[in-house]
Order: C-alpha cells, then structure tokens, then sequence
C-alpha cells in the first residue's frame, strides 16, 4: 500500500552540478600552467599511476599496468602524507589548493576508496584528515552527493566530523589550509539535513556558546530573555553532573561547545589585522583608500571572505543564528570589518560588500528566541526605548552628555549627529561608557583603546537602521551599468565554484518571509541583470559605434535589438505621494525611426505594445579605436563605449501621424484600427522612479552629468525573455503585504517544526466521506488498492451489499490521524527499507473499511448527458494520492518517468469537484506543454467544459475543436446561450405556451419557476399516490412530447421505479439547462468582452489553468479583479523556480486576515533536471536552482512516490529505477507484445557503444562549453540511418546529447547525410537531454560527447533524465574509460557494462519487423569502428538503390508512360548514386562547425513506405 516518505541522507543527495571551465584566467595563470588537462595527461600522470597502483576499480579490479603492478597495495599511511605534502598543499598564491591536482585525484575516487575505507578515528593522520576535507569540499564545489559515501559506517562519520572539529589543537595551520578548514565548516553548516552532520555542528551554535561571551555582554543578554536562564541553570547543572561522573573538575569555558565559534573569529581578527597587509603591524587608522597592490597578502584576503560567508550562514539560519548572534555582537566583528584596511583597500571590495551583508544579517528584524518577524512598529518601538534607557543614563551619570540626553531623538540618531555628541568624550571616558556602563564590548578587547572603534559600536547601536520595506521600495528595479559589470554580485559565466561571492544563498531555512522574498528578490534581479547585460554585449557591437565630425556619436552599423534614438525628452515627473521622497511617475518620450529595417525586422518593432520593457543605452566610443592591447585590459563597457543604461516600460506606441497603435485597452475600436503610418515612431515609456530620484540628487550634490540628456540608442529584448520587471513587482508587492501564507503552511515554508504538520491527517476540516466516482473500475479495483484493510460493502441503508459495483463512497479512518507518516490503508507490519517510515504494525486482525455502493441517478436521456469515465486502473500508490489530494493540507507527490502523474492529477481534479463542487482549483505547471497535457486528459473526464479556463499564450497548441482561452469561453457561453433558449422555447412549445418565454435568461427563469417546476411538483404528488400503476410515469409524465426526440424511448411502461428512474434524469436534463442559462445570465448583463472575461475568470470557472510565468506576470491584475481559489496544484513542481512557485500561492487578496488557501498539490520528481538558470554562479553558489519542491523533500516533508512505470521496457526502466526506493513495472510493459520482441537489426535493446579517437581527437571546445564530438556524430547518424533503411519510423527516433554544440554538429551531420534522401529524412528530434525532459520515444541515440572530465552528467539527475525517455531502444555512444570510473553514475554504468561495448547488430534482419523475443541476442555482428558503421550503412543503401533501378527498369520495360507512382525518374537515380558513393564510407572534409548547421527541426520525411503496418503503441496511463 502507499508509503509515504520522509526524508533521510537517502532523500537529498546534493547534486546541483553545473560545468565549469579548467582554463585560469590569464592574469591567475601560473607561467608553467596548462589550459587544461587531457585524458592522456590524466593517464600518464603520476597521481593516476599511483592511483591504479592503489585503489582504483575499473573493469572489477584494478589491471596490470606498465610497471608491472598487479593487486592493490595495502593503505599506506605515509603515502597519504606524501600525496597532500606534494600534490594537495599550497604555500603561495590566492588559491588554497592546486585545483587540477584535486580534480585528478577525486575523480579517481581517492575518498571513496582509499581515504574513507581506511579511516580510524585514533590513528588517523592530520594530512589524512585534511585530505578527506579537501575531497569532501570538491564534492561541494562540483555539487554532487558529498556524504554519500560516509553512510555506510555511520558511528565512524561522528567521529571523523570530531577529529575535524578538533584538528587545530596544538597545531598552526597555514592561511591555505585554514581556508580550506573553513571551506568545510561552511559546508557542513549548508548540510543541515544530513542528520550526523547536523547533530555534530548544531553543538557549536548551542547554549553553551554564550559560556565564551563577556560577562556585560552575557547579562545583558539574559536580561532582555529572561525565559532562558531556567535553561541555563538547568545546562550548568547536567554538565556538572557528566564532569563528575568522569571525575573531572568543571570547567564551563574549556569546552569545545565554549569555545569553538569564538576561536574562529579571533583567528580571523588576527588575520585580518595582520596577516592581510604584512608590513603593517597594525590596522591602518586613516580613513582613505589604500591602492598598495605589493603588500597585500591575496590568500588572507580569500580567507577573510570566506570568513564573511562563513559568519553570514550563520546568522541567515534561525537554528545557528539564535546563539551565535550575540558573540558575533560581543566581538564586535562587524565594527572591526568596517574600521579594518582591508574595507577601504580597492581589493577588498568583495569583501566590503560581504560585510555590509553580514550587518544586514545582524541586525535582521526577528525575534532570535521565538522566530517571528517583528514588524515596522515594533522595530521603531524597540528603537525608541533603547535610546530613551541611553538618554536617561547619560543624564544621571555622565554631565558631558547632557545636551545629548536633553535631544529629541529625531535631532540626533542619524550617524553622523551621534557621532558628533559623543566625539566630546575623552578616550578614557568613551570607554568607560561602551565597556562598563554600556557593556558593549569587552574591558580587555585589544581594539577598546581606539576611539574610532568605540565610536563606531556606539553609532551602529543606536542610531536608527532604515527599514527592510523602505530600502526595498528604494530600489531601482532595472538594472544600471554598474551593477551589471560588477563581478561580485553578477559574477562571468566562468565561475568555477572556487572562490565565495556578494550573494545571498536559498537553502533550507529561512529567517522569516521577508527573507525568503528578499533572498528570492535579490538572486532573481541579478539573473535577470545578467540575461539583460548578455543582450546588450551582442547588440551593440553591431552598431559600429564611431565619434563624427561634429564631436558626437554616430553609427555605421545596424542592430536587430537596438535602434539609434532621434529625439528623447522627459514629459512628466510627478509629485512624489505622501512619505515618500522619490517622484510618484517620471515619463519620457522617445522617437526612433525603423527605415533602415527590413519587412520582418519593422514589424518587430512594430509589434511593441504597452507593459514592454525597453532600455536606454548611452553610447560614446573612444575617439581612436582601442589598440589589442587597451582592449584587453578594457572593461566590457569601456570596449563597447557604454556610459549609462537605463530601463524603461511602454505606456503606449504611436505612428508618425500620433495614431495610438497595438492598443488592447479598447480606446481604439477593431473596426477603426488602420495599419501604422510613415517610418518614425514615438514611444511614450514610464522611467523608473527610485533611479531617476538617484540620479537627478547626484545631479544636484555631486555636480554630476545629466544622463537623461545622453540616449542614444533604444533597445528591445526577446519578449519570451523579458518578463522579469513584472516578476520582480510582484515580489516587491508581496514585501509590503502582512502575514500572506496561509498558517498551515507557514513554518514548514520556512522550514521549521514537525515536517508533517501540514499533511492531511494533521489538519482540521477533513471530507468524512468521499465520492469517488470513477476512479475504482470495480469491486476488486478497490479492494487492490486497499490490501491492508478488510472491506465491507454496504448499501446506503447500511446492508451487506454482494454484489458492489462502482461508484463508491468510503469513510475514510480516522484512526489514521495519529500515525503521521502513514495514509489509509498504509498498514504495513514490518519495515522493508532503512529510510522507511514508522508504519502502523497491522497485527493479525485488518481493520474494516465500510464502503458504500450506490446506484448513481439517471444523468438524462440524450448520449450528451452520459458523464465521460475513466478508463486508468491506478496502483495501489496513485490511489494513495489522490486521497492525500483530495484532503486539506499539503500533498507531495514524486512521480518517476512513466508511473502516471498526469493521470493521477487529473483523477484528484475530478474527484474534487465532485465533492467540493463550490471550490475553485487553480493548476500551474512550468510548461505551456505540461499545461496541455493536463488539460486533455481533464477534457475526458465528468467536468464540464464551462468550468474550464486556460490562460496565457500556449492555449492555441491545445489538441481541441474548443476554445478554452477568456475569450474562446466567452464566445462558446453566448454561443450556448443561443442553443440553450432554443431548447426553452422547443420546450414552451410542446408545454402548449407561448412561445416568448425564451427571449433572455431572465424570461427563461420565470418559466422555470412558473411552468416547469410546478408541474413538476404536481407530477411528484399525483406520483405518491399511484405507485402501484406500471404504466402511471408514462401516462402521466408531463414533459414527455418535449423528450420524443431522444434516441430511445424514454418510458418502458413495464415498472412504474424504472420510468421513475427515467422520469428523473429527464428532469435532471432540464434541471442543468436552465442551471446553465443562469450561469449566462452575466454574460447577457455585461456588454463589454473585457467584464465579460474578468466575470468567467473570476466566478464561473472552476478549474483555472496557467504556466507559472503568467501567474508571476499578471499577479496583480488577478488581485484587482478579486480573483479566488481555494486548491492549488502544481504539476513539474521539481521544474519551477522557488519563487515561481511560491507566488501562484498568492494570486488572490485575503479574507478577514486569513488565507483561503485549502489545499496544496505538488507533483514533481526531484531526482530529474532542475530549474534552469543561466548563470553558473547563482546556479552554483546560490543554490538558486532549487526549486521549493526539493527543499521540502530535503525538510522531510512526508510524500507519496509512485511506483510502477508504464513507459519502457523493464531491462531499460533498471537503468535508472535504482535511484528510486522502490520503482517496479506495470503489468503491461511486461507483458505486452511489443515490449517482448527485440529491436530488429540489433541483438540488444540497450548498449553502451564505446567510441574511440576519430581522427586522432575526442571532445572538441570550438569556443568555452560548446563541446563536440565529431566520431559520435558520425556514428550515431550512421546507426539513425541504418534503423531508417530497415524501416523505422523517423518520427519513432530521438537523437539526444548533453551539450549544444554536439547538437548543433549532429544536426550539421543529418542536414548533409539524410536530408537529400526522402526514404530517409530527418529523425523526429535532435536536442539537448536537457530540453527533452518531459517528452518520451520509442528509440533514444544518446551522444555524452565528454573524453577528457565527465563534466554535467555527474549530475546524477541529468543521468535519469537522459536513460528514461527511451521505451524500446536506447543506445548510448560514449568514451567507456571516462564514464566507468565516475562514481556517481555507477549503478547504471555497471549495467550498461555488463554487455560488449561495440555495437551488437543483426544483419541477416533486413526489415523492421521480427519475431525474435527480447532475450534472444541472434546472431550479433560486433561494429569495430565509426568507419565501418558507415561503411554497413553504404552498402545498405547501395542495395536499395539496385533494387529501386530493377523495379524501376521492369516499370519501363513494361509501360512506356511516364514515371508511375514509386519509380524513380533517371535524374533522381543519378543523384541517389552519388549519394551512395558519398555515404560509403563517410564525408569527413566538409566544415562541420556550427555556423553552417541549419536550425529548423522539420524535414521531408516520406517514410510512408516504411511505416504501413509499424506497431503503435499508445497507453493512457502514462504522462
């Protein structure tokens, strides 16, 4: 029965892997360094020699190899020394360690084999200790699963992480080493979820942290939380009983617990002071920008912003901040930071930055003790009163102070007022006042002598912080030119995951929701920043900027993107509202001219329409031209001439003669609209207002140029890329809303309390009982899916009922709500897997489950009015979740490839509208593709197609007659409406009345009541009384002439409760006519389309469907028009970004201050690809492609995960159904015909084919990441070409690959080898594994293209990915030695391995059908090279061609007609010969880059001749 899971180490296995470059940057590269490593290299080099020798497994056991060594050696101790002596220790340079040196030695597998295997806690080495750190760091650094390998041995896990946390005792570690100690703590700290790791480091941020706080710092602290001096007493008490039960003297403070965190940060005040400029002996005390590039030391600098980040982690957790934030305040750290050189030094800008983050961090607006967020009001307060208590202290203690103390707080918290009252103070008194009046810092802290110091503890106490909404609302939400260049907060795509970066992370918790938007907020804007900087650097280098004659800018080029500017002035700027001081609107008029522009070119500008976002470039180019050298050293925007960029958002558009063009506002009537005059267009666009209040103050205070008066260039994106200014609006939206989640949901969003808070049997208003109409297809149906219970079948008066068919309704049980982790019928009695689940021990007598069968009534005579019925027999596990979907609460659902998530959601759909029919269900998913799926599968179902709207753009691809858009669903309700009083006047007419009554909806609702219903009512009473007459229904039946059209006759005559029965469900027919003309009745009231499709969005549709972009753009317009729903289900929930899932939870207003949010459905497979995100260092360092549903996987949240795939065969399904608990097959796939017979014309369904050098080369890289594979190409074409002379389908065969440009090579190859041939043709795909997630074929070629590091596939989900969407073949062509020693990708290597790894063919199969079962191998001919795969593959089709010249010749021979149907004509058969002599033996001296590939993915594809007869194969109950 359906298990549901938690989450362990087995859960979350860390793996957002990203790519990364292995050259350095030019200026980082050491003189004798490589660009990057070789697989040869990596063979011949000493590390891997040593590696063979020693512990590495390829092909089972390690081989001989050249030097004669044969079994692996035993662990040598020293060898570990001496391998992190030479290889791994650093003692110059920025970087803590040799990085290639690592690389090798990780991906030889040097922890899992060698270091871990022979690690004992007492014996082991310190060299051995940091070299398990530094591999574990690689792990984290590559992102992939990094204690995955610890868990076999777990006690031994505790005692590593021990000796880790005592490793510097007694010992001076060096500042790399240090570093790389740090690396790791930040890394554990990040790994919360790993319940060995959490329970050693939570430790160090616990109670007994504060036993190392100053005595004034630790009273004060008690002070404001008196609650935690009982659990400090209580502490103190159980320590001292453990120490005497040792029969040690207790001594709090020498504690690891005590003294730990504040070790670290000491240590880093040292380096800090004098480590990072070692010619100064102490901190440089003026206050001005040191430049001195010679005495900084660059690997100190690296450590103190590793140690920002380490201090940053930890108070951006409640768990670790709640202890640790006063320790970080007793030291002062952030005081220091600000005073220290390094702050000031032109190389410390990251750093400065990752400081000002840290003190946001701290003085963050919670309540550290309770967890909530203190509000505005509350921050103020507290504020207030802090400065009153100083006040009244400086007026009775210190008479210097007096003026101070007699202020208004208003006339003295600002910085710079405060800083001038206190600078009266001697130093002595100064002190005295911070150190022991104030207790602010400690008396014997070595900087309390310094007066700046004191100064600056004092001011950043007191003076009064700007407010997180205020400094939200002041940011400009466009990007400008500085942020976009700066490299610490939009770093360069070659971020190698190396250093830290001005960054905020998502992981598993977050503070409050102000932070978790903030976070989201932050990371989004930058990514867009990024996307937006990339368009720019390819726009206007086509411009060919150059200074005239005059002294201004010209262009001698042109840009699709970018136009020159005629004219820009600022039209309006407007008061700013009341408490603001930035203007309330700031517009501006631009006028560009498209003359120059093509026909498709001008109509994308003239497709410009209000809300579009647009940016404003200032260009000014060096008069000379750069010469290669300044280029060099250039920044990007001073290479392209950029001064200034500025975004704008249209207001409206207008032709040369000011006509209003692309209006949807209705200003413009459709019959009035008139194509767009002359060449000039003006375009009215609204500045952003925080930017242009920035500019216009520097303007006034700085003397600064007036930037509004230097446009020159209007640009445009790509409007699919263009949405983020609305994405970010809503998130700024929900910043300054209170309290927006409902309050089940909240604390587990923030990823705090018990995980299954929020799972159905915890939470109130649960259905008792629920119809589940069709979802049982009979008796036994049921009882499969509820094996663990006995159950009863009664009718509705509470008898035995022998003979149940469905419907069913069920009592759910209510015992189940104690047992959390279990779902009805989960009554399993043992344990059958380490991560289970606590189940409910059945015991020898199954509990009883009552369900109810009832006879559904009549739904009417007409075959429209037989409800649709599922057709899917779901598992035992897909039952279990659509009753967890069906209840309130949060349900997560983990769908593997193939096991029905589509199906299942739909069902949950169906079932709830049938028992919630007045609650409204909104669905998202991350693809307008998904979206559809989904919708035509609840088009098949009891739903009725005016309950269903589709929003956004995807809505035209729908495989439908009807139109499920607003406006399509408009038209079909007044298109209804029509047919419906048709009926009524029919019916008025056979009643004998006149026949007016169906003039509007509202004349039809008088008939109801007056005419129909009352004779209704008078029918049921005379029936009361004549029930003994069989004939009485049929005689008497008062509608019956206006049912005499009915296919048949409706009344019997034979049983007066059968033509009872019937009578009913004719009543039932009118009963929804005239409910359906009601529902019109709105449509009659409003006239315009815009009200009419705002009413159908907002009351008559029940289920809502969108992508979650759409619901992101237009969250406020949904707001406006008081859009409702009370369900939310997501579909590819794994696929969504985390704030694009978190926003369409909040698309509607509250009620009464509470959430109507009932029920949330999120149906995903984290084990597949994540989000996408562009750029590797937010991917990689941000965590920002984790979407909400993996980290609720990674809390523990409980979910259900389907269980039995539909899709591939189950030899192929083994390839990837390990990474999953327990992923089975359906019955079908087993069973099924077409599923038993082998491939013909390969003796294998799955292969891994081993590809050699082609040509003397491997792997490719034309340019950074765009890697390809030339031989592969080549191969894998030949073998597409193959399976299409043998007669498969094209449209039955994907050609999928890891990278772009292999792609793009691979589509090269087929636009020269098989498009010029109709009989073979272009196959049916040829992408990314990447962008075929969530698509399915028949036949997979997959290329991994790699040769020389396994690069993104080590992401073990890009593995599943690419090994599920296979049904009946997959062949794999790749470099064996590289892919079977990656660690992570083993389970499914060793599989693949298991067989030859040289293309197994049957050649004696000449067509595509065989009898030959799965099992049956044949007689398989082994392919030895590229080569000779095109070779078979010419002399295939040579042969064609001769028996195309017979059948050709003997046409001829015997009608001298022209070319019948299926001959060949004579210049057709020349080329087809050349063509054949072309492809024996393949073409290799044509330019296969990139350039020359032709983009399209359609092709002629005539293999009709092929296809008659080829088996379909479609199954419904799969996704």
């Amino acid at each position: 029965m359906t298990k549901v899971y938690g989450t362990g180490a087995y859960d979350f296995k860390r793996h957002h892997v990203a790519e990364y470059p292995l050259e350095l940057p030019v200026d980082q590269q050491q003189p004798d360094s490589k660009p990057a490593l070789t697989l040869s290299e990596i063979q011949r080099d000493r590390l891997t020699k040593i590696a063979a020798a020693n512990w590495l497994k390829t092909g089972g056991e390690a081989e001989e190899d050249g030097d004669g060594v044969g079994k692996r050696k035993k662990f040598d101790l020293e060898l570990v020394k001496q391998i992190y002596e030479t290889e791994l220790k650093v003692t110059q340079g920025r970087k803590p360690v040799p990085l290639q040196r690592v690389m090798v030695l990780e991906v030889s597998q040097y922890l899992e084999n060698y270091l871990w295997p022979n690690f004992d806690p007492e014996t082991a080495s310190f060299e051995h200790v940091m070299s398990m750190i530094l591999m574990v760091n690689e792990k984290f650094r590559e992102n992939v699963a990094a204690w995955l390998c610890f868990h076999d041995r777990k006690d031994v896990f505790k005692s590593f992480l021990e000796r880790v946390l005592l490793l510097k005792e007694g010992r001076l570690l060096s500042i790399a080493e240090k570093t790389n100690y740090l690396v790791f703590m930040i890394n554990a700290f990040q790994s919360l979820e790993d319940e060995v790791v959490s329970e050693t480091v939570l430790r160090l941020a616990s109670l007994q942290s504060w036993l190392s706080l100053s005595y004034g710092r630790f009273q004060m602290e008690l002070g404001l939380n008196p609650d935690l001096i009982k659990k400090w007493k209580r502490m103190i008490k159980r320590k001292q009983k453990e120490a005497a039960k040792r029969g040690e003297i207790f001594d709090p403070s020498n504690s690891l617990e005590a003294k730990f965190v504040r070790n670290l940060v000491e240590e880093f005040l040292v380096v800090l002071d004098f480590e990072v400029f070692p010619q100064n002996s102490s901190p440089d005390e003026d206050n001005v920008i040191i430049t001195g590039f010679e005495h900084i030391n660059d690997a100190a600098v690296l450590y103190c912003e590793r140690f920002m980040e380490f201090l940053i982690d930890l108070l951006s957790q409640l768990p670790t901040r709640r202890y640790l934030r006063p320790l970080v305040a007793d030291l002062a750290v952030v005081a220091k930071c600000h005073l220290s050189a390094l702050y000031r030094h032109e190389k410390g800008k990251l750093f400065a930055q990752l400081v000002d983050l840290l003190q946001f961090y701290e003085r963050f607006e919670i309540n550290d003790h309770v967890g909530t967020q203190l509000t505005d009001d509350e921050v103020l307060q507290s504020h207030y009163e802090r400065f009153k208590d100083f006040q009244l202290l400086a007026f009775k203690k210190i008479p210097k102070l007096r003026e101070l103390a007699l202020s208004n707080i208003g006339a003295i918290h600002k910085r710079a007022d405060l800083s001038k009252k206190l600078s009266i103070l001697f130093p002595e008194e100064l002190k005295e006042l911070v150190c022991q009046k104030l207790k602010l810092v400690s008396d014997n802290d070595p900087w309390s002598k310094r007066v700046d110091f004191l100064i600056e503890v004092m001011v950043s106490f007191f003076e009064r912080q700007q407010s997180q909404k205020e400094a939200i609302n002041a940011l400009p939400l466009y990007p400008n030119e500085q942020i976009m260049w700066d490299e610490s907060v939009v770093p360069s795509i070659n971020y190698s995951g190396e250093g830290c970066l001005a960054l905020p992370k998502l992981n598993l918790q977050f503070l409050t929701l102000h932070d978790y938007l903030l976070r989201n907020f932050n990371l989004f804007r930058l990514e867009s920043t990024y996307e937006i900087r990339e368009d720019i650097q390819e726009a206007v280098p086509h411009l060919l900027a150059y200074i005239n004659n005059e002294g201004d800018t010209a262009f001698r080029g042109w840009s699709r993107m970018g136009v020159p500017i005629k004219e820009f002035k600022i039209t309006e700027v407007k008061q700013p509202n009341i408490g603001e001081v930035k203007p309330s609107s700031v517009t501006a008029e631009v006028t560009f001219s498209i003359s120059s522009y093509k026909a498709q070119i001008r109509s994308e500008w003239n497709a410009l329409k209000e809300h579009d976002v647009l940016f404003l470039l200032s260009i000014r180019p060096s008069f000379e031209p750069l010469t290669a050298e300044e280029a060099e050293k250039a920044t990007v925007p001073q290479r392209l001439g950029l001064q200034y960029v500025r975004g704008c958002e249209i207001i409206e558009i207008r032709d040369e003669e000011g006509t209003l063009m692309n209006d949807f506002t209705g200003r413009i009537k459709r019959d009035e609209w008139k194509p767009p005059k002359g060449e000039l267009r003006t375009v009215t666009v609204a500045l952003d207002t925080a930017q242009y209040h920035m500019d216009v103050t520097d303007i006034a205070e700085k003397g600064m140029e007036d930037i509004y008066g230097t446009f020159n260039i209007l640009m445009r994106r790509k409007p699919k890329e263009n949405n983020f200014k609305a994405i970010l609006e809503s998130i700024r939206d929900l910043m300054n809303e209170y309290c927006i989640v409902p309050d089940w949901l909240h604390n587990i969003f923030l990823g705090y309390g018990n995980p299954s808070a929020a799972q159905w049997i915890n939470m109130p208003d649960l259905l008792e009982t629920v119809d589940f109409k069709d979802t049982f297809l009979d008796a036994e149906h049921l009882k499969e899916s509820f094996a663990d219970y006995q159950v009863r079948f009664v009718n509705h008066d509470g008898t035995q009922n022998l003979h149940p068919r469905p419907p069913f309704r069920i009592k759910l049980p209510r015992t189940l709500k104690g047992n959390s982790h279990a779902l009805p019928g989960n009554k399993k009695s043992s344990v059958d897997s380490v991560n289970d689940v606590n189940m409910v021990d059945a015991g020898a007598e199954k509990e009883i489950l009552v369900v109810e069968t009832y006879i559904p009534p009549d739904p009417g005579p007409y075959p429209q009015d037989q409800p649709k019925m599922n057709s899917v027999r779901f598992t035992a596990t897909q039952i279990g979740a659509i009753i967890s979907g069906i209840q309130p609460g949060l349900s997560m659902v983990v769908g593997p490839p193939g096991t029905g998530k589509t199906d299942t959601a739909v069902q949950i759909l169906n079932v709830l509208y049938h028992n919630c029919p007045s609650q409204r269900t909104l669905i998202i998913t991350h693809s307008n593709q998904a979206l559809n799926d989904v919708f035509e599968k609840i088009m098949q179902r009891d739903i009725p197609a005016r309950y269903l709207l589709r929003l956004g753009q995807g809505e035209q691809e729908l495989a439908t007659d009807l139109d499920f858009s607003r406006q399509g669903r408009v038209n079909a309700m007044l298109v209804r409406r029509l047919e419906l009083l048709n009926e009524v006047e029919r019916l008025a007419r056979s009643l004998q009345l006149p026949e007016d009554v169906g003039y509007t909806c509202e004349t039809a609702g008088y008939f109801w009541l007056l005419h129909v219903y009352s004779r209704w009512e008078q029918f049921l009473a005379a029936c009361a009384e004549n029930e003994d007459k069989p004939t009485f229904v049929q005689d008497r039946f008062p509608f019956k002439e206006f049912f005499s059209n009915t296919p048949q006759p409706v009344f019997t005559g034979h049983s007066f409760k059968e033509d009872m029965r019937a009578a009913k469900g004719c009543f039932r027919h009118l009963k929804t006519m005239f409910q359906e003309l009601e529902e019109c009745r709105a449509f009659e009231l409003l006239k315009s389309t815009a009200d009419r499709a705002n009413y159908l969005m907002t009351k008559q549709a029940k289920i809502v469907a969108m992508t979650c972009t759409h619901a992101a753009l237009k969250r406020k317009d949904f707001l406006q028009l008081g859009f409702k729903y009370d369900n939310l289900l997501m579909e590819e929930s794994a696929q969504i970004l985390e704030i694009e899932t978190f926003i369409p939870m909040l698309l509607q207003r509250q009620e009464d201050g509470y959430a109507r949010l009932k029920r949330c459905i999120l149906i995903g497979d984290h084990h597949q690809l994540p989000p996408v995100v562009k750029n590797m260092a937010f991917q990689k360092y941000s965590h920002m492609d984790q979407s909400l549903f993996t980290r609720f996987v990674r809390l523990g949240i409980p979910y259900i995960e389907l269980n039995a795939q539909g899709r591939a065969r189950p030899s192929i399904a083994k390839l990837y159904n390990w990474r999953y608990r327990d992923l089975g097959d359906l019955p079908y796939v087993k069973e099924g015909a077409v599923f038993r017979r082998a491939n013909a014309g390969f003796s294998f369904e799955y292969q891994l084919v081993d590809v050699p050098d082609y040509h003397g080369r491997g792997e490719t890289a034309p340019s950074p990441w765009f890697y390809q594979n030339e031989g592969e190409a080549e191969y894998i074409v030949s073998v597409y070409i193959y399976m299409r002379l043998l007669g498969y389908p094209a449209n039955k065969i994907s050609i999928l690959t890891t990278y772009n440009g292999q792609k793009l090579l691979i589509r090269d190859v087929i636009n020269r080898r098989c498009v010029p041939y109709d009989f073979i043709g272009p196959p049916s795909k040829v992408t990314t594994v990447d962008k075929f997630q969530g698509q399915q074929n028949d036949f997979i070629l997959l290329s991994l293209v790699r040769t020389r590091f396994v690069g993104h596939l080590r992401d073990v989900r890009r593995l599943v990915v690419a090994m599920s969407r296979a049904r009946l073949g997959l062949y794999v062509f790749c470099r064996r030695s590289l892919f079977e020693q990656c660690y992570e990708l083993q389970p499914t290597f060793q599989l693949l391995l298991q067989r030859p790894d040289r293309l197994a063919l049957n050649l004696n199969e000449a067509t595509m059908f065989t009898e030959r079962p799965v099992e049956d191998i044949g007689h398989p001919y082994l392919v030895s090279s590229v080569e000779e795969m095109g070779h078979i593959v010419g002399d295939k089709m040579n042969q064609l061609y001769q028996e195309r010249i017979m059948s050709y010749q003997l046409h001829y021979s015997v009608s001298s007609v022209g070319p019948q149907n299926g001959a060949i004509s004579s210049t057709q058969h020349d080329t087809e010969l050349e063509a054949a002599e072309e492809t024996d033996g393949i073409a290799v001296d044509e330019n296969l880059s990139s350039q020359n590939h032709i983009k399209g993915e359609k092709g002629v594809d005539s293999s009709q001749n092929f296809e008659n007869g080829a088996p379909e194969i479609m199954d419904e109950t799969m996704e």
